[in-house]
Protein backbone atom coordinates (compact mmCIF):
# COMPACT_ATOMS: atom_id res chain seq x y z
CA UNK A 1 0.00 0.00 0.00
CA UNK A 2 1.46 3.36 -0.73
CA UNK A 3 1.65 6.23 1.73
CA UNK A 4 -1.19 8.16 -0.46
CA UNK A 5 -3.71 5.11 0.09
CA UNK A 6 -3.04 4.97 3.93
CA UNK A 7 -4.49 8.39 4.22
CA UNK A 8 -7.59 6.93 4.57
CA UNK A 9 -6.89 4.96 7.02
CA UNK A 10 -5.33 6.79 9.48
CA UNK A 11 -8.24 8.77 11.42
CA UNK A 12 -9.90 5.58 11.83
CA UNK A 13 -6.64 3.61 13.02
CA UNK A 14 -6.13 6.45 15.34
CA UNK A 15 -9.73 6.43 16.96
CA UNK A 16 -9.68 2.96 17.33
CA UNK A 17 -6.01 2.31 18.76
CA UNK A 18 -7.01 5.63 21.62
CA UNK A 19 -10.57 3.48 22.29
CA UNK A 20 -8.58 0.87 23.11
CA UNK A 21 -6.07 2.32 25.00
CA UNK A 22 -8.75 2.86 27.46
CA UNK A 23 -8.33 -0.65 28.40
CA UNK A 24 -4.40 -1.02 28.91
CA UNK A 25 -3.76 -3.17 32.15
CA UNK A 26 -0.39 -1.13 33.51
CA UNK A 27 -0.91 -0.74 37.12
CA UNK A 28 2.91 -0.76 37.48
CA UNK A 29 4.21 1.72 34.79
CA UNK A 30 0.85 3.45 34.58
CA UNK A 31 2.09 3.93 30.25
CA UNK A 32 -1.08 2.56 28.88
CA UNK A 33 -0.69 2.31 25.25
CA UNK A 34 -3.34 1.30 22.26
CA UNK A 35 -2.46 0.23 19.25
CA UNK A 36 -4.73 -0.22 15.92
CA UNK A 37 -3.58 -3.12 12.88
CA UNK A 38 -4.71 -2.86 9.21
CA UNK A 39 -4.64 -6.16 7.92
CA UNK A 40 -4.19 -6.42 4.20
CA UNK A 41 -8.12 -7.65 3.67
CA UNK A 42 -8.80 -4.21 5.08
CA UNK A 43 -10.50 -5.19 8.42
CA UNK A 44 -8.79 -3.95 12.03
CA UNK A 45 -7.57 -5.09 14.93
CA UNK A 46 -6.73 -3.77 17.86
CA UNK A 47 -4.50 -4.74 21.22
CA UNK A 48 -3.69 -2.71 24.72
CA UNK A 49 -0.93 -3.35 26.88
CA UNK A 50 -1.06 -6.11 29.41
CA UNK A 51 1.12 -6.02 32.50
CA UNK A 52 0.85 -9.09 35.26
CA UNK A 53 2.75 -8.47 38.14
CA UNK A 54 5.24 -10.99 36.40
CA UNK A 55 6.44 -8.35 33.80
CA UNK A 56 7.91 -10.78 31.77
CA UNK A 57 5.03 -12.56 31.13
CA UNK A 58 3.49 -9.01 29.74
CA UNK A 59 2.53 -8.23 26.15
CA UNK A 60 2.65 -4.99 24.48
CA UNK A 61 -0.18 -3.31 22.26
CA UNK A 62 1.15 -3.96 19.05
CA UNK A 63 1.81 -7.47 19.58
CA UNK A 64 -1.26 -8.41 20.80
CA UNK A 65 -3.16 -6.14 17.78
CA UNK A 66 -1.13 -8.78 15.68
CA UNK A 67 -1.72 -11.76 17.37
CA UNK A 68 -5.37 -11.45 17.97
CA UNK A 69 -5.77 -10.83 14.17
CA UNK A 70 -3.79 -13.72 13.33
CA UNK A 71 -6.43 -15.57 15.32
CA UNK A 72 -9.03 -14.42 13.30
CA UNK A 73 -7.54 -15.55 10.46
CA UNK A 74 -5.69 -12.44 8.99
CA UNK A 75 -2.20 -13.66 8.19
CA UNK A 76 -0.78 -10.04 6.70
CA UNK A 77 -1.19 -6.30 7.89
CA UNK A 78 -0.43 -3.34 5.68
CA UNK A 79 -0.55 -0.58 8.99
CA UNK A 80 0.08 0.24 12.64
CA UNK A 81 -0.95 2.72 14.75
CA UNK A 82 0.49 3.26 18.24
CA UNK A 83 -0.94 5.77 20.78
CA UNK A 84 0.89 6.59 24.45
CA UNK A 85 -0.18 8.41 27.29
CA UNK A 86 1.68 11.24 26.85
CA UNK A 87 2.46 14.21 23.86
CA UNK A 88 5.41 12.43 22.43
CA UNK A 89 5.39 9.51 19.95
CA UNK A 90 5.18 5.83 21.13
CA UNK A 91 7.42 3.61 18.99
CA UNK A 92 6.96 -0.04 18.42
CA UNK A 93 10.13 -1.37 20.64
CA UNK A 94 12.93 -3.90 19.20
CA UNK A 95 10.70 -7.16 19.78
CA UNK A 96 7.31 -5.30 18.03
CA UNK A 97 9.57 -4.24 15.13
CA UNK A 98 10.63 -7.83 14.30
CA UNK A 99 6.86 -9.26 14.64
CA UNK A 100 5.30 -6.37 12.36
CA UNK A 101 8.26 -6.73 10.42
CA UNK A 102 7.57 -10.57 10.00
CA UNK A 103 4.04 -10.11 9.88
CA UNK A 104 4.35 -7.60 6.72
CA UNK A 105 3.77 -4.48 8.13
CA UNK A 106 5.03 -1.82 5.63
CA UNK A 107 3.86 1.56 7.95
CA UNK A 108 3.86 2.70 11.37
CA UNK A 109 1.89 5.55 12.33
CA UNK A 110 3.07 7.80 15.40
CA UNK A 111 0.52 10.80 16.52
CA UNK A 112 1.78 12.85 18.66
CA UNK A 113 0.91 16.56 19.85
CA UNK A 114 2.37 18.25 16.73
CA UNK A 115 0.84 16.29 14.36
CA UNK A 116 1.11 12.32 13.29
CA UNK A 117 4.34 10.95 11.83
CA UNK A 118 3.90 7.86 9.19
CA UNK A 119 7.37 5.86 9.37
CA UNK A 120 8.04 3.24 6.68
CA UNK A 121 9.08 -0.77 8.59
CA UNK A 122 12.38 0.03 6.84
CA UNK A 123 12.80 3.35 8.64
CA UNK A 124 12.59 1.51 11.87
CA UNK A 125 14.03 -1.72 11.31
CA UNK A 126 16.38 -1.60 8.25
CA UNK A 127 18.16 -4.44 8.52
CA UNK A 128 15.41 -6.93 9.87
CA UNK A 129 16.15 -10.39 10.58
CA UNK A 130 14.07 -12.58 8.05
CA UNK A 131 13.31 -15.88 6.44
CA UNK A 132 15.01 -15.26 3.70
CA UNK A 133 18.34 -15.42 5.87
CA UNK A 134 16.93 -18.68 7.24
CA UNK A 135 18.88 -21.93 5.51
CA UNK A 136 18.57 -25.15 6.09
CA UNK A 137 20.16 -28.82 4.55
Amino acid sequence: MTRGALQEYIPVLIEKAREVQKHSYAPFSHFHVGAAVLADDGRIFTGTNVEPPVMNLGICAERLAIYKGISEGAKKFVAVCIVGPTDSITPPCGACRQILFDFGVEWVILPHKDGIDVKSMHELLPYAFSEDMITTK
